[in-house]
């Protein structure tokens, strides 16, 4: 029979586990919208000339756009701690294809490349969770709380202050 630690640690072990773990620890969803929004801008500009809409500026501009979101929706795999730069710049991206490339890839990769970079901006890492015996024990009332907004005061550690300074 086995007991729920021995399950946890075979779950650790097993393939799935180890890239459930990674997957989760970076904003995976919504770099692959975003750089599926962008792919399906790019193939959206070599359409034939017969569905080709011409709204903007047909130059560089609409090849970069869509290169961009690719580049950006890798970078927010790969790079988790710079999320919101790259969601930013893949929201304002996706509303200048609108002009630049195809109304955005006929709408579809606009949409993917915006749901993706809000996707970004809203994806928040899992913090450590403390064991379950350290999370009961509340904090003693000597010990100063974990709150990195207050530093305790002069003289707060001391339990009897002296007769000089209690007024």
């Amino acid at each position: 029979m086995t007991t729920p630690k021995h399950e946890a640690a075979s779950a650790a072990r097993r393939p799935g586990g180890r890239w459930r773990r990674w997957r989760r620890g970076r904003p995976f969803t919504a770099g692959v919208l975003v750089a599926l929004g962008g792919a399906e801008m790019l193939v959206t500009l070599r359409a034939p000339l017969g569905v080709l809409l011409h709204i903007g500026p047909q130059g560089l501009a609409a090849y970069l756009v869509p290169i961009i979101l690719v580049i950006c929706g890798a970078l927010l795999i790969a790079t988790p701690q710079q999320r919101v730069f790259y969601a930013l710049v893949s929201l304002v991206l996706g509303l200048v294809s609108w002009l630049t490339s195809n109304l955005g890839g006929f709408l579809v990769g606009m949409l993917l490349a915006l749901v993706g970079g809000a996707l970004a901006f809203a994806w928040t890492p899992d913090r450590q969770r403390r064991p379950a015996a350290e999370a009961s024990v509340p904090p003693s009332p000597r010990e100063p709380a974990d709150d990195a907004d207050t530093a305790p005061l002069p003289g707060a550690g001391t339990s009897d202050p002296a007769p000089a300074d209690r007024g």
